[in-house]
């Protein structure tokens, strides 16, 4: 049996502090939106949703608090399993799944005419992606051990 080793010199370096960082700032920003959105979403009226956002009345109320628990469990996994450590690699799928969200939107604001809504969804997509992306790859936290 052979063990994979890399040439003195070439091995991989670790993320860099300010990549953490970032990716720390990042979660916590991202937390602090979508955990608010999913409380309204799944608590509030639909009809009050509809006053207030307009396109919760174009849906099936189900699917929008179905929505709603998505980004509340979403913002849930941004932090708690990062912080505590228990199942860290749970954070980039949430991010993942925020990042999914943010995809599907666009189109569906999109038919609807709605670009007032892109400006949000399009960087809240692209920081989610970031998130899945730096906490999969580059800068994954390690778990208890």
């Amino acid at each position: 049996m052979t063990t994979a080793t890399t040439a003195p010199g070439l091995e991989p370096s670790p993320p860099s502090k300010g990549l953490h960082v970032s990716l720390w700032i990042a979660q916590i920003l991202l937390a602090l939106l979508y955990a608010p959105a999913g409380v309204m979403k799944t608590t509030q009226p639909i009809a009050d949703l509809a006053a207030k956002l307009v396109w919760p009345g174009a849906l099936p109320p189900a699917l929008v608090r179905f929505i709603g628990t998505c980004e509340l469990l979403g913002a849930a996994g941004l932090i708690l399993p990062a912080l505590t450590r228990i199942r860290p690699g749970l954070t980039p799928l949430a991010a993942l799944g925020l990042a999914t969200v943010m995809v599907l939107a666009v189109p569906f604001h999109l038919s609807r005419g709605e670009m007032f809504a892109l400006p949000i969804v399009v960087p809240l997509g692209v920081l989610a992606a970031f998130v899945a992306w730096g906490r999969w790859r580059k800068a994954p936290i390690r778990p208890r051990r």
